[in-house]
């Protein structure tokens, strides 16, 4: 068994700080936007397997005790207990928050850091700062003024970027760097959209190009990475249209400016993002969530992830969000699955206990270490 005496979570999200009935927690372990039939569990899957089995017992119950009483035992202890609980047994050293996503459901950077009693940075979403620059007011050129010089002040205190492109339009779309011209008028389509039929997210494709490329000029100045959403998540992707390989031409650029791109959970595409992270020098990856929703078949998932690409550009994340139980799950899947694996290849001969030790310190904190501005002492 491998131990992890440094873990950085480079890719994480907040918690609900209020108490859940059994209906609201469900919902923050699917990744459906809508409820399933009458009848239907999220327990009734991998993952609720996960959550019965090991963290159960950290909020005092047997192991696999049954989902109302989990649910009931929660609401008992609190969401403030439970979070400490599941945070602080996760063990992490740091933890990389992307604040983008319903930032007013839960947890900003610093309460999160102070329940996990850990260092907690901030990653700023590209498309949540245009969002919120838009809904400023003012005319388009004013807009993409303000989204350039906000999403600029933003970096200066954070540890880097991030987009989902290929949540809003996939990797398919135009790479090239629109022009300002272009940049204006697709502003001014969204914004006549609000107008007249209430507020619309960020989807156009020349705006989610222009946000793209304003986020690799402040990396490449500032020294950042930039994280990729990749391949699964909510329902609103086009999975076949998420694959990292369509999008190199965008990675070939960052490669030139000198941006590491960190491709985030990647499933069904882990040895795609395998590949991409042996042939270009700026690339890495991890399989974040995807360990957990694959619950006991996990292994198969980071067997995949380590078939090809180089041990340095390997990362850990939880892309835990909403639950404390998915950041505890997360340390708990890496730790059983990349463990599992290296103890086969010691027993094969094929890397010794001492290789074993350095790839597994690389991936759970080295290399995010090595490519994040995070303190040496966090």
């Amino acid at each position: 068994m491998i131990a992890l005496d440094d873990l950085v979570d480079h890719h994480c999200h907040g918690v609900v700080p209020g108490d859940l009935d059994r209906r609201g927690f469900e919902a923050l372990f699917s990744e459906a936007r809508l409820p399933h039939a009458p009848g239907f569990s999220q327990f009734d899957k991998p993952l609720g397997l996960m959550i019965r089995r090991h963290c159960a017992p950290v909020l005092d119950l047997e192991p696999h005790a049954e989902p109302e009483a989990y649910v009931a035992r929660r609401r008992a202890l609190g969401a403030e207990e439970v979070g400490r609980r599941l945070l602080r047994g996760a063990g992490l050293s740091a933890m990389l928050i992307d604040t983008g996503h319903r930032s007013d459901a839960i947890l900003g950077v610093e309460a999160m850091g102070r329940l996990a009693a850990t260092a907690a940075w901030e990653v700023v979403r590209i498309e949540a700062v245009m969002e919120a620059a838009a809904r400023a007011g003012g005319d388009a050129a004013s807009l993409l003024d303000r989204f350039a010089a906000t999403l600029d002040a933003d970096a200066a205190g954070a540890v880097g970027l991030k987009s989902i492109v290929s949540y809003r339009a996939a990797f398919d779309l135009d790479p090239s760097r629109p022009s300002r011209h272009d940049a204006q008028r697709a502003t001014e389509d969204w914004l006549r959209a609000n107008e007249a039929g209430g507020w619309r997210r960020l989807e156009s494709p020349v705006l989610l190009r222009w946000g793209l490329w304003q986020g690799l000029d402040i990396c490449a100045s500032r020294k950042l990475p930039l994280q990729l959403h990749v391949g699964f998540g909510d329902r609103d992707i086009v999975m076949h249209r998420c694959d990292p390989t369509v999008f190199t031409a965008f990675i070939e650029a960052a490669e030139e400016a000198g941006v590491a791109i960190c491709l985030l959970h990647c499933y069904p595409f882990e040895r795609e993002a395998a590949w991409m992270a042996e042939v270009f020098s700026n690339v890495y990856y991890d399989v974040g969530a995807t360990l957990n929703y694959t619950g006991a078949s996990a292994r198969r998932v980071m067997a995949d992830a380590l078939e090809m690409g180089p041990f340095t550009k390997q990362l850990f994340s939880s892309d835990a969000f909403g639950l404390p139980e998915l950041y505890y799950l997360g340390r708990l899947q890496f730790e059983r699955t990349l463990g599992a694996i290296l103890d086969d290849w010691i027993a094969a001969g094929d890397c010794t206990a001492r290789d074993a030790e350095r790839i597994a310190a690389m991936i759970a904190g080295g290399n995010a270490r090595r490519i994040y501005p995070i303190p040496a002492c966090a």
